[in-house]
């Protein structure tokens, strides 16, 4: 359902007409909302219930989608707001509900979570590359245009949303006052010379990263570059530069950091 809307999220600002500026305030809109609520994810996921925040995050997300039928440039800001939240429930409310049941409910051995966000993210990058392939076919081969990859993404949000319902047990995390985690956090960062730089190296790329995001449609788009297939072969380069590195680690090259 996310991977989808990847390729063609510029394209729908650029198709209701809308300027480079006006685009790239909405893209700052859906960026400021995923720091602003990434902030507090972890601790109303642990207060509300990992099980119901990923049903929010279905709800959330799906409410995102369907504002982007609207020309309305307030209604679609609102909806990139959405979006800022659904991300950051979709990378705290899933992991976070999946550990606990792994370390907690089960009891299973902690090295195996470990395995199991590596096969995630493996299934992840196929899937993501799938998806390049089916909006494109939606949005050009259907000739549905740009919207229709968010229009296909709510069903499989609701779901995502009906299994979790049906088929998870609710668990809660620690409840600690807001100001509290966010000291901790501040302390644990400033402390440890090592964690500060790790954190400014990966901010450093993610605004990296962000800018192409904005970037690579208005780059390609004039030359009538197919942009679902883009976004597949870049997923594939994604997937390709993950199995790279744990084949890089692994204990035949040992080329990992001591």
């Amino acid at each position: 359902a996310d991977w989808l809307q990847g390729p063609y999220l510029y394209k729908l600002y650029q198709h209701y007409r809308f300027l480079e500026g006006q685009i790239a305030i909405l893209y700052v809109c859906g960026f400021a909302s995923s720091v602003l609520f990434g902030l507090v994810s972890s601790s109303l996921v642990d207060r509300l219930g990992r099980k119901k925040s990923c049903v929010l995050f279905s709800f959330t997300y799906s409410i995102c989608c369907l504002a982007k039928l609207s020309r309305d440039y307030l209604v679609l800001a609102a909806g990139r707001v959405l979006g800022g939240l659904s991300t950051a429930l979709l990378f705290s409310a899933f992991e976070a509900w999946y550990v606990h049941e792994h370390v907690e409910r089960y009891d299973f051995p902690t090295e195996w979570i470990t395995v199991t966000f590596s096969r995630a993210a493996f299934w992840n990058n196929i899937i993501a590359v799938g998806a390049g392939g089916a909006a494109d076919f939606f949005a050009e081969w259907l000739g549905l245009g740009p919207v229709a990859p968010f229009m296909v993404s709510i069903p499989l949000l609701v779901l995502s949303g009906v299994f979790a319902v049906k088929n998870w047990d609710e668990n809660y995390g620690k409840k600690r006052a807001f100001s509290k985690t966010c000291g901790d956090g501040l302390k644990c960062l400033l402390s440890d010379r090592r964690v500060l730089l790790l954190g400014t190296i990966q901010a450093l790329f993610e605004s990296v990263i962000y800018i192409f995001i904005f970037l690579w449609t208005p780059v390609l788009d004039p030359h009538g570059a197919p942009l679902g297939i883009v976004f597949s072969g870049f997923m594939a380069a994604s997937m390709l530069g993950s199995s790279v590195y744990h084949l890089a680690i692994s204990k035949r090259y040992h080329l990992q950091p001591v």
